[in-house]
């Protein structure tokens, strides 16, 4: 009897290497904060990052996106270091996407494709993963030329068409009726969505939004008790969860939303439109943010441009300024002292001058929490006194 066999089955950790271009009038600083947050995305999809490919250009190269020499450098890496996949930060086309990865022979990503395969990943509901499907299929149409350049081209007129263009004309079929199948799934869900929100209609209704991985489903914990997923990753929540919670003597509904992402793919925006249903039909918003993050004003904008774009910016908001555990004083030129801003003068800084309510927490030390549980109750006790004024069963 020979020699049993053992195979290692153990998931490979695939090492990565990222490329990013300064652009002209952006800063370097900012190019790198971009640069982190791909890698925690590469960190999020289960990769490492091994190195960092930077390069400063105008506008990105035409056909390579980064220069002729910078592509032999990233190569030569890619061959010594045996480099699994190279993540490019901004989204490459059909074409820059062809040439780089015939050059560099490794998987090639570029900033949406990663997103894509994260949602993917994180997907459990139904609405969920067609939703991704339908992204992920929006995504490769344009691309499909490239994934048939193994196949040999006959060249010449009629009767003379090869295999490969064929082939590529039969899946751009297939993927077009796959598309209009998966359209169709998700307007049959967004209208079974629609009566259960109607069902629930007479509730005020509260939506978490802000940046991912500020401590929206921590929140949504502390509030609702209740077990949503919440994890140090970008995405950990994909689906929308929405629990009721009572405050005293007040019941409303309580959303949890996927949170925003600076250079979301715009497949993805338009995919999940209906799952941010919720917050368009949201009474009040509760804009999370993470106070401890170095670039968290970048942030607040982002989430303010995305509600713009779902026409809920003028909504009723709560800014709440999480983490403040872990709150770094940032360096500050005119501050007399030693140069840094205490978190109290933070605080009254930001009191000042936003027009919406703002209150600084810690969901994980539950620091401030009666503070916020008030103002969140007073909110929307208001709405409900507004919607129902003759409602006996509040107690004023």
């Amino acid at each position: 009897m020979g020699k049993q066999k053992f195979y290692d089955t153990a998931v490979v950790q695939e090492r990565a290497i990222l490329v990013g271009v300064v652009t002209h009038g952006e800063k370097e600083a900012q190019t790198k904060e971009y640069l982190d947050e791909l890698a925690f995305l590469v960190d999020t999809a289960g990769g490492k990052v091994e190195k960092v490919f930077t390069q400063k250009m105008l506008k990105p190269e035409r056909a390579t996106f980064v220069g002729t020499g910078k592509l032999e450098e990233i190569k030569a890496y890619v061959k010594s270091e045996e480099i699994d996949v190279v993540v490019f930060d901004d989204e490459l086309s059909p074409s820059q996407l062809r040439n780089i990865d015939r050059e560099l022979g490794v998987k090639v990503l570029d900033r949406s494709n990663l997103i894509l395969d994260i949602f993917a990943n994180r997907a459990q509901t139904a609405q969920a993963k067609t939703q991704v499907e339908l992204a992920q299929l929006q995504y490769v149409l344009p691309r499909l030329t490239g994934m048939w350049t193994h196949l040999e081209r006959q060249k010449g007129g009629i009767g003379m068409r090869g295999p490969g263009e064929t082939q590529i004309e039969s899946d751009r079929r297939i993927i077009l009726n796959k598309i209009s199948l998966l359209k169709e799934r998700l307007r049959n869900i967004d209208r079974q969505n629609e009566t259960q929100r109607k069902n629930r209609g007479q509730l005020i209704r509260v939506a978490l939004v802000g940046y991912t991985n500020v401590g929206k489903s921590t929140i949504m914990n502390m509030l609702s008790k209740s077990e949503v997923f919440a994890e140090n990753k970008l995405f950990a929540t994909l689906d929308t969860t929405v629990r009721k919670v009572v405050i005293e003597n007040l019941p409303f509904l309580l959303s949890d939303t996927v949170g925003f992402i600076r250079k979301l793919p715009h497949h993805l925006v338009e995919c999940f439109k209906s799952t941010l249903d919720e917050v368009r039909e949201a009474d009040l918003l509760i804009h999370v943010v993470d106070v401890s993050h170095p670039n968290f004003e970048d942030q607040i904008n982002t989430v303010n441009e995305t509600l713009k774009d779902l026409g809920a910016i003028d909504k009723d908001m709560i800014l709440v300024f999480n983490k403040i555990d872990a709150y770094v004083s940032p360096e500050v030129d005119n501050e007399e002292d030693d140069g840094k801003l205490t978190l109290e003068d933070f605080k009254k800084s930001w009191m000042s001058h936003d027009k919406v309510p703002v209150l600084f927490i810690s969901a994980t030390q539950k620091e401030n929490l009666e503070e916020f549980k008030t103002l969140l109750y007073n909110k929307v006790k208001a709405a409900h006194v507004a919607r129902y004024p003759y409602d006996s069963n509040l107690l004023y």
